[in-house]
């Protein structure tokens, strides 16, 4: 069956930008799968095209089917015990079920009998024939339609006046085009076309006929105006930002969120070069390069050592002979917001910090919690104490750190940009005079920011991060605000995904249990008895999938999770050691051996009829193969413990691993729980103490073996 290229495009009203990337893929998709499913074009190797733009969604879909073809249905029918009667005719019941499908009493002996169930019934094969494109695409635009994540949605009226139709922004064309064909169908109260429009000042002329599918995209640039393809005008950008700041020999800032958005602010870019008084640049970076990306979606320019600059770029959305009144726009409309900042920035340091401290006292952090100013005093104890366990002294500038660590929050730059929290403590704490290690940890508190951060580089700003974000998850548990679901407004998540990533990555050995202990006694309220365990619990779960993400290097899996999370170790660090050292040991040839045992032993301990102890009687050995095990046990005791002292399992485990000989020995020659109590408890005891040496490191029963 000869195939074509499928066109279709909806024309709409400026769709919002920082949806209009998944917007646009989720529409095409869901137009390319459902053809997939009606088999109007191929399964594999489907090839196709998205376009998003301001004012369009659309997809190009190569090797379209007119018609499906035919397809082969086993339809079922009734039981034979009802469509058959005594002499073997068919019954009016199956009669009628054969005329529901068109056909009648001859199609019979076409029947056949297969069970169904706890019954056996009757079946017939038809064929029927494939879903033909109008169908098929109709349905598909729908379902497209129906499937889209708006992020809000619109309710507008038709132009009949009555008719009422909800889409994100209201819809004023539709195109479909196999080949150079129209295809009849319609969405949003629309009937598909060919034609569209173009850019809104530098089309060529008003409406746009789209002369077949693969004329689409060329006819859109050299009659529209418009890079359809939200893809191939991203990276028109990109070109244009690094040809332009070449010339400059500086470097446009990366952000690829910032990018994306202004591709689904334009339909034709021109990158054009500003500049704003060096004055400006007395105020800190981050504020200028803030203002720029969030309020009037610019590209900051940068040196070569990576400092801002007075210049930066602008992604226009015409392309004027004489660039020049729109480069004089931009530079007059950035000027306020940068005169704004510089204000902010000069009015908050005639404040210090330590002077700000009172109005903390006025902002309510949780209801049950009480005021930022009531938190700071808890994080205050908690960084100390940190700091006093980090070393090097550090819990005075902790505590000096913490105590101010929050009053940039009621200052005027952070109340215009909350973005900069912490960011402006840093150059506020330095511009009051105090020691750069407090001031950068003021910066530090809250890293890492997301995935894949930067960490405090500083002890000071280890304490008070880690004191900042345990003191938010023991507050939220204490209160039972835990996050269910994918609801999480005290960011607790990031929360313990951070204090594990600074214990782990920064080889702290803190105790978790007990500062989440020391934590919860100094909430505002008694936390009930169990909170300490969820509190330990939930970040632990947040460590399993630290270590099962894919982009790990460590290739771990739940069950060695488990193994180790059996001991509850109190140190993430060591946590991390343990499992290192496990990866390490299954790496070995008796590994699943000495799994599989301590699979067996856990499972022998448990049918056992008293409280067991590690003591083992030499004189109620009945075998060889015991006293061999028992001997060799305490070898492995003797060699392994200033292993395990040193913390150096990886080491341990490898001794620990001379043992499969002797277990395998005496699991092949002694029956454990024998007759006689006395000796089957000797057996049971020394199985016990076999698993607790191994236990010293994780659980192996845990593993698969």
């Amino acid at each position: 069956m000869s195939t074509k290229n499928l066109l279709v495009e909806l024309f709409v009203e400026e769709l919002p930008p920082k949806a209009l990337k998944i917007l646009g893929e989720s529409f095409a998709n869901s137009i390319v799968q459902h053809l997939i499913r009606c088999q109007l074009t191929p399964e594999r190797n489907a090839k196709w095209n998205w376009f998003a733009s301001p004012r369009r969604l659309g997809v190009y879909v190569s090797d379209v089917l007119e018609q499906g073809p035919d397809r082969s249905q086993n339809q079922k029918l009734v039981p034979v015990s009802v469509g058959l009667s005594a002499e073997g005719k068919p019954t009016p019941a199956l009669i009628k079920k054969l005329t529901a499908l068109g056909l009648d009493e001859s199609a019979f002996p076409k029947l056949t009998k297969a069970v169904d169930g706890k019954s056996e019934v009757f079946f017939i094969e038809q064929i029927l024939p494939g879903t033909s494109l109008t169908g098929g695409l109709q349905q598909a635009l729908e379902e497209a339609i129906r499937l889209l994540p708006i992020p809000k949605v619109m309710s507008y009226q038709l132009e009949d006046g009555w008719t009422s139709v909800n889409f994100v922004r209201p819809a004023h064309g539709l195109v479909a085009l196999h080949g150079s064909d129209v295809v009849n169908v319609s969405l949003l109260g629309l009937k598909a076309g060919r034609t569209t429009q173009g850019h809104r000042f530098e089309a060529a002329k008003p409406l746009l006929e789209i002369r077949e599918a693969d004329s689409y995209a060329q006819q859109m640039k050299d009659e529209g105006a418009v890079i359809a393809s939200f893809e191939e005008r991203r990276a028109d950008i990109v070109g244009q930002l690094q040809a332009a700041a070449a010339k400059l020999q500086l470097q446009p800032i990366e952000d690829n969120a910032l990018l994306d958005e202004v591709t689904a602010l334009v339909e034709r870019p021109n990158v054009l070069t500003c500049q704003f008084e060096k004055e400006f640049l007395d105020v800190p970076a981050e504020c200028l390069i803030l203002t720029m990306k969030a309020n009037q979606k610019y590209f900051p320019l940068l040196d070569a050592s990576g400092k801002l600059t007075n210049k930066f770029l602008v992604v226009s959305n015409i392309r004027p002979a004489d660039p020049g009144r729109v480069i004089q726009g931009n530079e007059r409309v950035v000027r306020p917001r940068l005169a704004d900042a510089k204000f902010f920035f000069d009015e908050d340091r005639k404040h210090t910090l330590m002077s700000r401290l009172t109005k903390l006292s006025k902002v309510v952090y949780q209801n049950q919690l009480g005021s930022q100013l009531d938190r700071v005093e808890r994080v205050r104890k908690l960084a100390s104490t940190i700091g006093a366990q980090l070393g090097d002294g550090i819990e005075n500038k902790a505590d000096q750190a913490a105590q101010i660590a929050k009053a940039d929050l009621v200052t005027d730059m952070v109340g215009e940009f909350p973005e900069l929290q912490g960011i402006m403590g840093r150059y506020y704490a330095l511009a009051d005079g105090l020691d750069a290690e407090v001031a950068e940890a003021i910066r530090e508190q809250y890293l890492p920011r997301g995935a894949g951060d930067e960490l405090p580089a500083t002890r000071t700003g280890m304490a008070l991060a880690l004191a900042d974000k345990l003191e938010t998850l023991c507050g939220i548990f204490a209160v039972g605000q835990k996050p269910t679901g994918t609801k999480d407004p005290f960011g607790l998540r990031r929360a313990a995904i951070g204090v594990l990533r600074i214990l782990i990555e920064r080889k702290q050995p803190l105790d978790l249990g007990s500062l989440i202990q020391q934590s919860l006694q100094q909430q505002p309220l008694t936390a009930k008895p169990e909170v300490a365990s969820e509190v330990y619990d939930y970040i632990m779960e947040r460590l399993r999938g630290y270590y099962l993400d894919e982009s790990s290097s460590l290739k771990i899996t739940t069950e060695m999770f488990d193994a180790v999370l059996a001991n509850r170790p109190g140190s993430p660090l060591d946590f991390d050691t343990r499992l290192r050292a496990l990866h390490s040991f299954l790496n070995l040839s008796d590994a699943q051996a000495l799994a599989a045992a301590n699979k067996r032993i856990n499972n022998l301990l448990k049918k056992a009829e008293t409280t067991l102890s590690n003591e083992v009687s030499t004189d109620k050995f009945v075998e060889a193969a015991e006293r061999t095990l028992y001997e060799q046990l305490l070898s492995a005791e003797q060699a392994t413990a200033p292993l395990f002292a040193a913390s150096n399992y990886q080491d341990a485990l490898t001794r620990l691993a001379m043992l499969r000989s002797a277990v395998d020995q005496f699991f092949d020659s002694v029956m454990v729980m024998a007759d006689d109590p006395a000796v089957r408890n000797n057996r049971l005891a020394l199985l016990s103490r076999l698993r607790s040496v191994f236990l010293k490191v994780a659980d192996l029963s845990c593993l698969p073996g």
